[in-house]
């Protein structure tokens, strides 16, 4: 029996100055929504659940064929927390930031169903890491999605939000104005991982502005509104594998146990949805390969430790064997259409 689809969707919303900024570059957008499946008509609806992949798609062809590189980081940059929704209310009176950025963890599927955030301590910072789990390549998405959330820390922490860094997997743009404006922190690009690194004590400094009442009225309607059905448990195995693969702990047991479950209960979750565990990591893999392959900056040997294999030779193998290429010729024959 085939496996049942999955169709991880995002709201209209995220797509919010997609138009204006589409305009102001003299770019007319009519064939590239069309090919992606959308329309003008849906994206005046901010709560139109549209698919991930099509608004993502959508960003990366805008950008390429009016060459600007920053075109997510545009749309990000005059994004309001109102933009959120339902769930900006309950946001905007968490006690603390660590409250605010699990809240939007915690209900990411009123927001986008394919948007993976794992807050990481390490000492005296905390790494909020962020991905874009899509299956097209995703830097204008992981930019946007960046810059948001950017954004939503500056509007909670005001003049005491102070990141120590914003990085990126990707490689650099050849004009970074934009990033240094909206960011106006140091910038890491080919980075091991995106997200943005703050220190350890402003994630629990208090929020002025916070109203226990008001995030109780807020909690209470949003409980109201339909959560998400279908093969969840694949998205958020998916999502789970994302974030754990380049650190070399995408293994059942690790996102079982992240995922709050045992190992037996989410095989059995993920054998009622017709899949494994070990299809979605190589799912997964075969997404991600791509995509550092093409940056030029990252070894061989670093996509290998990336995708979570031990050995550039294992790596290797198996690259073959999805990709009918060795991955030097991948990136050679890549290199040269680029």
């Amino acid at each position: 029996m085939p496996r049942p689809t999955m169709v991880p969707l995002v709201r209209a919303a995220a797509l919010t100055n997609y138009l204006e900024v589409a305009n102001s570059l003299g770019f007319n957008p009519t064939e590239a929504l069309r090919r992606a499946g959308l329309s003008q008509a849906m994206l005046k609806d901010p709560e139109q659940r549209i698919p991930t992949d099509a608004a993502v798609a959508l960003l990366e062809e805008s950008a390429a064929s009016c060459g600007c590189m920053d075109f997510g980081l545009r749309m990000a940059e005059s994004r309001q927390l109102s933009h959120f929704g339902a769930i900006s209310l309950l946001i905007s009176h968490q006690p603390t930031l660590r409250d605010a950025l699990v809240t939007t963890i915690d209900y990411r599927h009123l927001l986008n169903e394919s948007l993976a955030t794992q807050i990481e301590e390490a000492g005296r910072i905390v790494i909020v890491r962020l991905e874009v789990v899509a299956h097209v390549p995703a830097r204008q998405a992981t930019e946007l999605a960046i810059g948001v959330l950017f954004r939503m820390c500056a509007a909670l922490m005001g003049a005491r939000w102070q990141p120590d860094s914003v990085n990126f997997t990707h490689a650099a743009p050849s004009d970074l104005r934009l990033h240094r404006r909206v960011f106006a922190c140091r910038l890491e690009f080919d980075s091991d991982f995106s997200g943005i690194v703050i220190p350890a004590a402003d994630l629990d400094a208090p929020n002025p502005s916070a109203d226990p009442a008001m995030a109780r009225y807020a909690r209470q309607f949003i409980e109201t509104l339909p959560r998400a059905s279908g093969n969840k448990i694949m998205v958020e195995v998916r999502r789970a594998i994302y974030l754990t693969l380049p650190m070399g702990r995408a293994t059942s047991e690790c996102v079982a146990q992240g995922l709050g479950l045992s190992v037996r209960s989410m095989q059995r979750q993920l054998d009622e949805a017709g899949a494994t565990f070990t299809s979605l990591v190589n799912e997964v893999r075969c997404e991600l390969a791509p995509r550092y392959i093409d940056n030029s900056r990252y070894s061989l040997h670093q996509v290998s430790e990336l995708l979570g294999y031990s050995t550039q030779g294992s790596f290797t193998r198996w690259f073959t064997t999805q990709f009918h290429q060795v991955p030097s010729a991948w990136r050679e024959s890549h290199a040269a259409k680029a």
